[in-house]
């Protein structure tokens, strides 16, 4: 059986503090959708231990499920190649606008780079907090430039003014 995986690499060694703190985020989040699963946690090997930096016995990666897709944090350290950068970024499709502020309030931490719907969290990791609505507006040409219009200028998507637009 095929897997696919998302492997996010943790500079900091801080993987094992963030699948803990995604997990409640999706959890808490309102609506029945948004859910997140703790999976495997492996600890560092002594054979790596010189190679890496990592002390052995220590969290070398953590599994989640969040909102059914796979996800692995590798605490890898401080290596060049590996920062995180907005480049890759992950969409949480949401119903409400309730939904929307709570994994903005959750997610946002680096408000300068916040565009559009897309934020960084604490971690370094970007994500696109969006309406599940805005997909389906973009596609229908009619609407694709007043609905653009409306929510390119803003941080945090509005649900309500998005849906205005599209009508």
């Amino acid at each position: 059986m095929l897997r696919l995986i998302n492997c996010i690499w943790f500079a900091e060694n801080n993987g094992e503090e963030a699948v803990n703190y995604y997990i409640e985020t999706f959890n808490s989040a309102p609506g029945e959708y948004h859910k997140g699963e703790m999976g495997d946690i492996t600890k560092s090997p002594k054979a790596s231990e010189e190679i890496s930096g990592i002390p052995a016995g220590s969290v070398m990666t953590a599994e989640c499920k969040l909102d059914g897709a796979n996800f692995m944090f590798l605490n890898g350290g401080p290596v060049e190649q590996f920062k995180l950068t907005g480049g890759v970024s992950f969409i949480v499709e949401c119903e409400t606008q309730e939904e929307i502020d709570h994994f903005w309030e959750k997610l946002s931490a680096v408000p300068e780079v916040e565009q559009c719907g897309w934020c960084t969290d604490k971690f370094g990791v970007t994500w696109q907090i969006t309406p599940r609505i805005l997909d389906e507006l973009m596609k229908d040409s009619s609407k694709a430039d007043r609905v653009t219009e409306v929510f390119m200028p803003m941080k945090k998507l509005n649900l309500e003014a998005i849906r205005k637009a599209g009508e």
